[in-house]
């Protein structure tokens, strides 16, 4: 078989899980955040010394496409749309995120005005060409770019969605450039044109940086190795010609940790689970209700992105996040994050910032020694130092000031928990809480008690889940197309036939892409874009015999009514084609005879303002079966699971620890 290698780089760590005969091999160093690759090279060199080996893939979860985005270092673009629609991107839907603050500031511009050029054409709703394109319109469009020195354009033009005729001419009349030309039929062949075009126009802004990283990796690797790169949806994509999808890769990282997630939850045979990710830079929470949850409402710096993406609600709240002191004297923690480099105080790179990370360490919740496996001593003087610093501006005692930042932290990770749970209507109580990456040992019992979560499970490879979920994510396309079908029209031809079409399409493209001759290794799955007649927006049904009722029930599950009696309306069509791959199943142990295990040392752990000696116990140690009563502090070689009093941990066959407070488990008995 393949050697699977999946490499999830993060804002402070990069992962490593590496799946072969023998079983998943796991391994995480400090990002590069200057250079990505740098670490990747790094973790190779770690599992294959200077020879790579010919039978192996890589899977990879990147940031650069998310990281070039927010900070507007994308490539030198050129928009082109429709003569007299050239403001579409500046006027957007004019919501306002805060209606009563006249201080709001626009977010930052993706490009200047004038790298928008209008042509002068009109093609109408059903696809009729009202005005033909000009003939000069390619030689002005080529003089343009050199002129401005484009690296990408995108193209977007009045309802292409029905008729993609103009934007594939304008396409032909720029290919003697050499420049990437993203058009709005093949990426988002949808209605509504400021979606259409922020979503056309992000993935040509991305496309050659993501490129031109993906490239430079490409080239220090031997030809024989396979890369895939890690989409937003969960699935995967060949990384030969991403810059047409660059767009795909927005939510790559987290997308891993919810798909290892979900993966994880079917072989222990649970359906309702809520993710919890909290690396060094962020927090990442998602519902997964039977399936994972996906959306095409995504926003990235508040522009939308009209693809399929896990619906993953993200807050600057990590073990690097920043605490520091606001102009009216209030102490706040995040969104700023110290990332790998200075980082933490406590890393002793160089950071003068009181971090989260720093926080635990002082509360005694970190072993200076044991961190990432005792490969890197913590710093604790020199947090405490800083801390002391922090307090007295605060006027408090560095332990208070240590406590409040870890309640602050918490209570903005329980917020985004609510954000995807309760405003959706989901009762958090009803589901499982799956805590994973660095930091979230350290606080999902206090996030479990706050949101009367009664169940936790931290898996066994914790600290490194996203990577662990890249490794069995399978490759998928997506594809759609609008059509707009109303009433009765609906039980015609029509829309079967299209359908057919679409999927047609997909499968040859697939099997292209994979070399897969097979049919039956591609699982399709077909979804309708409907609303009521006369509404705004529409839900995702599954395309099935009982379609009409699926939707009734969806709407009532989202918005508590149905009408029963409105004709439907629908505006779009879409499939999915996942390519099946044979997954390794997960190691298991049998459960121990022996229920006991000892801790290798005490540590002094502040609850409150008074120390509380607590054992600490190895996780490596606790063979499946093993019953721990806090408090505790677990200690693994990429995470620290922190265990209160009112809490009881149990280790399954999976080597999972598997959480649960007392109260409940002894009502429950």
């Amino acid at each position: 078989m393949n050697l699977l290698l999946g490499i999830d780089t993060g804002g402070t760590f990069t992962d490593f899980v590496l799946q072969s005969d023998s079983g998943l091999t796991i391994f995480k160093l400090p990002s590069t955040p200057d250079d990505p690759s740098q670490a990747i090279f790094q973790g190779l060199k770690h599992f294959f010394g200077q020879q790579l080996p010919k039978n192996l893939e890589i899977i990879h979860g990147s940031t650069v496409a998310t990281n070039a985005f927010l900070e507007r270092k994308g490539a030198r673009t050129l928009l082109v749309t429709t003569h007299g629609f050239e403001d579409i991107l500046f006027i957007g839907r004019q919501n306002r995120k805060k209606l009563y603050d006249f201080n709001i500031t626009r977010t930052a511009e993706i490009i200047a005005r004038d790298l928008v050029v209008g042509v002068k054409e009109r093609i109408l709703f059903d696809g009729t060409v009202l005005r033909q394109l000009g003939k000069t319109v390619g030689r002005r469009l080529r003089k343009i770019c050199r002129e401005k020195k484009i690296e990408s354009v995108a193209v977007c033009l009045l309802h292409s969605y029905a008729n993609d005729i103009h934007e594939q001419v304008i396409k032909k009349e720029l290919a003697s450039l050499h420049i990437p030309v993203t058009l709005s039929s093949e990426i988002l062949p949808e209605f509504r044109e400021y979606e259409r075009l922020t979503t056309t126009l992000i993935n040509a802004y991305l496309g050659p940086v993501v490129s031109s990283y993906i490239k430079r990796l490409v080239s220090q690797l031997d030809n024989t190795v396979s890369l895939q790169i890690q989409q937003s949806n969960g699935s995967i994509l060949p990384a030969a010609n991403i810059e047409e999808r660059a767009i795909y890769t927005v939510l790559s990282g987290p997308a891993g940790g919810v798909h290892g997630a979900h993966q994880l939850a079917l072989e222990m045979k649970l359906d309702k689970i809520i993710t919890f990710d909290m690396g060094g830079t962020s927090t990442d929470v998602s519902l997964c209700d039977q399936t994972p949850t996906l959306t095409r409402d995504h926003q990235i710096d508040d522009y939308p992105i009209r693809i399929e993406v896990l619906d993953i609600h993200t807050v600057g709240a990590g073990g690097g996040s920043v605490a520091h002191i606001d102009s009216g004297g209030l102490l706040k923690v995040g969104p700023e994050s110290a990332g790998a480099r200075p980082g933490p105080i406590c890393y002793g790179f160089g950071g003068n910032k009181i971090t989260v990370t720093d926080a635990n360490l002082i509360l005694g919740r970190l072993l200076p020694d044991q961190f990432m496996g005792g490969t890197m001593q913590l710093m604790k003087q020199k947090a405490d130092d800083a801390m002391k610093k922090l307090a007295m501006q605060l006027r408090l005692e560095p332990v208070a000031a240590a406590l409040g930042i870890i309640r602050i932290v918490n209570a903005s990770m329980a917020k985004a928990i609510r954000a995807v749970s309760l405003e959706r209507g989901y009762d958090p109580k009803e589901f499982c809480l799956f805590a994973f990456g660095g930091a979230s040992g350290l606080h999902c019992c206090d996030l479990a008690r706050e949101l009367n979560i009664r169940k936790i499970v931290i898996p066994a490879r914790a600290g490194i889940l996203s990577a662990q979920g890249m490794v069995f994510a399978e490759p998928t396309l997506d594809y759609m197309q609008a059509l707009f079908l109303r009433g009765d029209e609906l039980n015609t031809p029509v829309l079967a036939n299209t359908m057919k079409n679409l999927v047609d399409r997909g499968i040859a493209e697939t099997k292209t892409l994979y070399r897969n001759g097979d049919p039956a290794d591609i699982h399709i799955s077909r979804f309708l874009n409907l609303r009521y007649q006369g509404q705004s927006y529409e839900l995702c049904i599954p395309y099935e015999k009982n379609f009409i009722e699926l939707f009734h029930q969806a709407h009532e599950h989202n918005f508590s009514y149905r009408l029963q009696d409105t004709p439907l309306e629908l505006v779009s069509i879409q499939c999915s084609l996942t390519v099946n791959r044979k997954k390794q199943a997960l190691p298991r142990q049998k459960r121990s005879t022996h229920r006991k295990v000892e801790p290798f040392c005490e540590q002094p752990v502040y609850f409150e303002h008074t120390p509380v000696n607590v054992p600490v116990f190895k996780r490596a140690d606790m063979a499946s079966g093993i019953v721990l009563a806090g408090p505790a502090l677990v200690v693994d070689n990429y995470t620290t699971i922190l265990l209160p009093a009112s809490f009881l941990l149990e280790v399954d066959e999976l080597h999972n620890l598997i959480i649960q407070g007392l109260s409940h488990e002894n009502s429950g008995s």
